[in-house]
């Protein structure tokens, strides 16, 4: 066991503990604050990939502790972000809960990535990190935007989405990865697309704008299918 085997591991370990810290301030109440973890999470789980690719160290304990921090990150956080949410505006008590179906279906979708060979170049279902993101900014959209605010402290309205959400893990449609074979506009109209979106959104509305772009992703990937399919 050497330091360079373990950094990637490391990385991934931070990724689990800000998820950890996250779930601390959710469940104080703070959880704008909670959201935050989920960024941070986002950036520790990057640079485990990174670093693996860049090492050559990649290997089957770091696949199978990356499933587990980003279950805990982008499964049990954003599941106790949407609950405190639904709780906080709701006098029933059983309403809430049925937002859990969040970090079930994350846990499904983790395990079910790790088997399927198919995602090279696409995605199958959202990834679990934009299913997190979602969740974790529609607070500071609501900030920017007092009807969407309205929404948002529907409890129905959450969950709603927690359930169409959480189906979209699971499913089967193929949906645009950022991986580039050739940088050709052509055969990358739909990402470039994206990422002009997403600037443009990010512009506008600051990290409220990060739902919006998850909504314009699953849209893009939608008609990408529509154009590409025979």
């Amino acid at each position: 066991m050497t330091i360079k085997s373990q950094t990637p591991n490391s990385l991934t370990l931070l990724n689990l503990l800000s998820g950890v810290i996250g779930i601390l301030f959710v469940l104080q109440g703070k959880v704008e604050s909670g959201a935050y973890f989920i960024f941070l999470s986002a950036f520790f789980d990057f640079l485990d990939g990174f670093a693996a690719r860049l090492l050559n160290v990649a290997g089957e304990i770091g696949k199978q502790l990356d499933s587990l921090a980003d279950l805990v990150s982008f499964g049990v956080l954003p599941g106790f972000i949407i609950f405190k949410i639904c709780e906080s505006n709701t006098e029933l008590i059983w309403l809430p809960y049925l937002t859990l179906i969040l970090p079930l279906l994350s846990a499904y979708r983790l395990a079910k990535f790790n088997i399927d060979t198919r995602q090279s170049d696409r995605f199958i279902g959202l990834p679990t990190p934009a299913n997190a993101l979602f969740f974790s900014t529609l607070l500071f959209l609501g900030d920017k935007w007092e009807v969407i605010d309205s929404w948002i402290q529907n409890p129905w309205v959450m969950v709603v989405l927690a359930w169409i959400f959480s189906i979209l893990l699971v499913s089967e449609i193929p949906l645009i990865a950022l991986k580039f074979k050739t940088f050709s506009f052509s055969s990358n109209r739909f990402r470039y697309g994206l990422i002009g979106l997403a600037l443009l959104m990010l512009a506008f509305f600051g990290l409220g704008g990060i739902p919006l772009i998850i909504v314009a992703y699953l849209a893009l990937s939608m008609v990408e299918n529509a154009a590409t399919s025979p």
